[in-house]
This record gives structure tokens, C-alpha cells and sequence, in this order.
């Protein structure tokens, strides 16, 4: 690969993503694509949404680039413009929860439909308990196919709206991304792994996601929206399937809005709510942070830090390690949670 691509490429994303920006702060509201800061009880003017649908437009006609038209990147491109459309309209209009599922479930069918062992599904994942129960590598193409395909399809599901856990505050959702980008780019530029192709995507992902943070970022200017959070959401999960399966390390780098949604689902379930509504007050850590008196480049701040920290560790770690640091992220997180609660009346 020519090593300018590698710099050329992000940077003409981020470019693009920022022109595009400044262009929506002045046709956005003559078209009258603003937001609904009166659902949230919030008292501010309102501002473009969903901004997203800049991302999307953005990521799609890179990837298409970068990938050439193909069998694969076709079916990832109409994942990407499927799932993009329905957000948006979720976005302008609330849509119901399970209809907005059953479409990302058929996003992620046509992303698997697309792709095979080379790059459309996960057929198999490094065994972190070699050793003591089976060999290295856990294959999930063998005599269960339908299991590889079974990962992947829920893999996408949980990365499509992983994001989303974290765009309660302003500027987090798309700095958790910019990481979780550069660090997967990081990894697979490593001598350990050498993927050029998938690192050259990574890259340019995280242009996109920094050029739509300079305009998200607290106090921001424009609202992504879901169609923003679930694209960038899918793409990370579209580069793990590529790269082959690099599920830990994305875990990591995506950190604490990750391990804080996923006990947030859990608990929705144990209290027989639906796991798809959105969420109330004092849920999710960033609610507790801020109602404690954190400011929103604070909360930003401890996410990004407890990302990097761990996303990092993930180029060094073995599988096993990663597991190690995952358990420990889980249980930084659910400290964080118990400092944060609400204190007794």
C-alpha cells in the first residue's frame, strides 16, 4: 500500500466531513432540519439534526472508493444506506422500537449474505482459555456454519447501537468513535497482525468521526442524531468482521459507554422494561456524572481516557490478557456506577 494513501485518505474524510458540516449549519434550518430540544425538557435554541446524515454520505462514498465496486462492499454500502434512512426517519419521527430492529437485523443479514470467511462474517475467534479447554482457535464455520453467521449477525447488531449507549452527552459519541477507529487503524498496522487495507479504512473512519466532533463537541453546534451514532456503530462492527474477528479490542477501546449500556440492557430486562426504549434519568454512568455536577468535556474526558487506556493495552495483550482487562474494565465501570449513584434522601 502507498504509505501517503494512509494519511491522504483520513484526511480528505475529515475534509470532506467538515465542508459538509459548515454547509448544514446554513441549509439545514431553511429546510427545516432541526432538532426537538422540547422532548428533553431542554431550553436552547435549535440546532441541525440529525447532522449524521453527513457521516453517512461521507463513510459510504469512501468505502466504496477505498473498496471498489464489488460483491462485498455493495452489500455493505446498501447495509449502510438501509440502516441510514431508517435512523433518519427515526430521527424526524419517532418510529417503533421493533420495527427499528427488524431492520437492523436485515442490515446485518445483507452484510452477512455479501461476504464470506475473508471478509463478510466471523468463522473464527482466538480461544482465550487454550490450554485448559481446547485449542487456539474456536472455529464457527465448521460443522456449524450457521454458528459463524449467528456471531456475526449479533456481533453488528450489538456494534449498531453500542454508540448510541453514549450520545447522551454531546461530543461523546463521536470521540469514543474517533478512538475505537484509531486504534483498531493502530492494530492492524502492527507488525503482529498487518492488515494495510483494513488499517487504511480505520483510519479514514476516524477522519470522519474528528471531523464531525469539531461541530458535536461540547457546546455543539449540530446533533448527530441516531443516524450518525448507528452508521459510524456499523462500520466498527464491519471492520472487526474484516479484520477477523477483533471483537475484544474493539470491547476495549469502546470501554466504558459500552459496559455501561450493556448493564443498562441488562437491568431493563430484569425489571421487564423493553431493552430498546430510550433511556430515563440517572440510567446510563454519563446521566449519574452529570448529575453529580460533571461537566459534559469532563464526562467526555473519563470515557476517553478509560478508552484509550484500555484500547491501548489491546496492540500488547494476548487474547487472554484482553479478557483479563475487559473483566477489569467491567469492574472500573461498575465502581464508577456505585460512586455515581444517588445518595439516600
Amino acid at each position: 500500500m502507498d504509505s501517503r494513501a494512509i494519511i491522504a485518505a483520513p484526511l480528505l474524510a475529515a475534509a470532506s466531513t467538515v465542508a459538509l458540516h459548515l454547509l448544514a449549519l446554513r441549509r439545514f434550518p431553511r429546510w427545516g432540519l432541526l432538532d426537538f430540544p422540547e422532548r428533553y425538557g431542554l431550553k436552547r435554541a435549535r440546532l441541525p439534526y440529525p447532522a449524521g446524515i453527513i457521516t453517512l454520505l461521507v463513510a459510504v462514498a469512501f468505502f466504496l472508493a477505498l473498496e471498489g465496486v464489488q460483491q462485498r462492499s455493495v452489500g455493505v454500502a446498501a447495509a449502510l444506506i438501509l440502516l441510514g434512512a431508517t435512523a433518519f426517519i427515526d430521527d424526524r419521527r419517532p418510529l417503533p422500537a421493533l420495527l427499528r430492529l427488524v431492520m437492523q437485523v436485515v442490515c446485518a443479514g445483507i452484510i452477512v449474505a455479501s461476504g464470506d470467511c475473508v471478509g463478510g462474517r466471523i468463522c473464527s475467534l482466538t480461544n482465550p482459555l487454550e490450554g485448559w479447554v481446547g485449542g487456539p482457535i474456536l472455529e464457527l464455520n465448521g460443522s456449524l456454519p450457521l454458528l459463524g453467521i449467528a456471531v456475526t449477525a449479533l456481533w453488528l447488531l450489538l456494534t449498531t447501537n453500542m454508540l448510541n449507549w453514549s450520545d447522551g452527552v454531546p461530543g461523546q459519541m463521536h470521540a469514543v468513535a474517533c478512538l475505537a477507529f484509531a486504534i483498531t487503524g493502530a492494530l492492524a498496522m502492527s507488525a503482529r497482525v498487518e492488515q494495510p487495507d483494513i488499517a487504511l479504512l480505520a483510519f479514514t473512519f476516524a477522519g470522519i468521526a474528528f471531523g464531525a466532533l469539531l461541530f458535536d463537541f461540547p457546546p455543539p453546534r449540530v446533533i448527530a442524531g441516531d443516524t450518525g451514532a448507528m452508521t459510524l456503530g456499523l462500520l466498527l462492527g464491519i471492520l472487526t468482521v474484516y479484520a477477523g474477528g477483533k471483537v475484544a479490542t474493539a470491547f476495549l477501546a469502546l470501554g466504558v459507554p459500552l459496559v455501561d449500556g450493556m448493564i443498562v440492557t441488562l437491568q431493563r430486562l430484569q425489571q421487564g422494561r423493553n431493552p430498546f426504549h430510550g433511556s430515563i434519568a440517572g440510567e446510563h454512568l454519563h446521566h449519574r456524572l452529570l448529575a453529580r455536577g460533571w461537566s459534559p468535556r469532563q464526562v467526555i474526558l473519563l470515557t476517553v481516557g478509560t478508552g484509550a487506556l484500555f484500547g491501548t493495552t489491546a496492540l500488547f495483550l494476548s487474547t487472554t490478557g484482553k479478557v483479563i482487562a475487559a473483566i477489569a474494565l467491567t469492574l472500573v465501570v461498575l465502581l464508577l456506577r456505585f460512586l455515581s449513584r444517588r445518595p439516600n434522601p
